[in-house]
């Protein structure tokens, strides 16, 4: 009796531990989502890491941590933000190991790998382009309705439709050829991903950038504007209203 006692009383003991544990995952994984939403990015990265220090399989905290890293990293000055930007696809890349269903994990490996890309040359940025493509494409088919996904896959169709001639060399190489890509399709994406989340800023921004390119000043002009008129949402915002101020300037004439 007395050994049957005592064997409740561990078991009891490890249930109300395991229960503490994922309390304590929980409230770190909320305490970073509060300090995103209020643009306090390094507090997240360090809500986020703690969470994955309690539990480094978890999937959500991984993801999570991995997106908190490009945040931090996109504010600092370039020669650090290498760091930053392949600490985050190496946690985006386990989180999609543990959870290939998941979209999010995918979505966030195709901005890490992104940004890692920003940070080389040559084949080497064309193969990292052609990861960034696929795994926003596997976010799209988990999710269809996945903005940040169809913008990724809308910078894919502008970057590839513009590459320079030695990028075209190196993407004949990694693809077997030049991929099919141009400005309407990146168009169709952003435009896409505007109606599913028409607030955002950053797609915007970005339809300005490729109508720009495509020498549609009008259609630009009107999509910076926009920029202009939105509400402040995403810890990049102010940067991107500056730049589609001086966007806005450089139209002037034409």
């Amino acid at each position: 009796m007395r050994a049957k006692g005592l064997w409740l009383a561990l078991f009891l003991c490890g249930a109300v531990a395991v229960q503490g544990h994922t309390q304590s995952l929980q409230q770190l994984l909320a305490e970073g989502d509060s300090a995103r939403a209020h643009f306090e990015l390094e507090r997240a990265l360090r809500a986020y890491q703690e969470a994955v220090k309690i539990d480094s399989n978890h999937c959500e905290a991984l993801w999570k941590l991995a997106q908190a890293y490009v945040d931090v990293g996109e504010k600092k000055p370039e020669k650090e933000q290498g760091d930053y930007y392949r600490s985050a696809e190496r946690y985006a890349r386990k989180a999609v190991q543990l959870c290939p269903g998941n979209a999010e994990a995918h979505f966030v490996l195709s901005m890490a790998v992104g940004r890692v890309a920003l940070l080389v040359g040559g084949k080497r940025k064309v193969e990292l382009s052609r990861e960034v493509k696929e795994e926003a494409e596997k976010a799209i088919q988990l999710n269809p309705n996945h903005d940040g996904a169809l913008h990724v896959l809308a910078r894919w169709h502008r970057e590839v439709a513009n590459l320079s001639g030695i990028l075209k060399l190196a993407a004949k190489v990694v693809y077997g050829g030049l991929p099919a890509a141009s400005n309407e399709e990146a168009v169709a994406y952003f435009k896409r991903a505007i109606e599913i989340k028409p607030e955002h800023i950053h797609h915007h921004l970005e339809l300005g950038r490729t109508y720009e390119m495509m020498k549609q000043y009008d259609l630009a002009r009107a999509e910076y504007r926009k920029v202009l008129e939105l509400p402040v949402s995403d810890p990049d915002d102010p940067d991107y209203k500056a730049e589609a101020r001086q966007l806005l300037q450089g139209l002037q004439g034409k």
